[in-house]
């Protein structure tokens, strides 16, 4: 038994999950996204996906369900779970979509736009306070490389 799993690690090589880019980058992201959750979901008792859905909202006329999921990385399900919960605390208002029933505009409550205000002083001083342990040079390297990852994987398809 032991020598065919030392065979298998022999056969993967240098394959190591640890060491796998795309694992570190969503260990690097979950890690940060638990931090910055500490604040609104702990203090304000918001969860990550309505925190999104707010965050997109709150500085927009509004958005469609489906342009929510584009740029939240959001699925429709989560989308339309998030915006219900949210519309029950009265931080946003949906209604179907003129454009396409099939979908639903929603747009910030002035309560929600408050809310917000509120939230996001917090949030972006836990952001700072993890980045501020960085030097500038790291920061800039960091956000080359999201950039750079962003537009390769726009290039690649599939």
């Amino acid at each position: 038994m032991l020598m065919q799993r030392d065979r298998k690690l022999w056969i993967r090589g240098d394959m190591n999950i640890e060491n796998f880019f795309p694992y570190r980058v969503a260990v690097a992201a979950a890690s940060l996204s638990r931090h910055l959750e500490n604040v609104y979901r702990r203090e304000h008792g918001i969860s990550r996906e309505e925190w999104r859905v707010l965050f997109l909202l709150a500085d927009v006329p509004s958005l469609t369900s489906k342009e929510l999921s584009l740029r939240s990385s959001l699925d429709k399900i989560q989308i339309s779970r998030a915006a219900q919960r949210l519309e029950k605390k009265g931080l946003i208002e949906g209604q179907e979509a003129a454009e396409d029933r099939r979908l639903r505009d929603y747009a910030c409550t002035d309560e929600g736009r408050a809310f917000f205000e509120e939230v996001f002083p917090k949030v972006k001083a836990r952001a700072d306070a993890i980045l501020s342990s960085m030097s500038p040079a790291d920061i800039k390297a960091l956000e080359q490389g999201l950039s750079a990852l962003k537009d390769a994987t726009a290039k690649t398809k599939g």
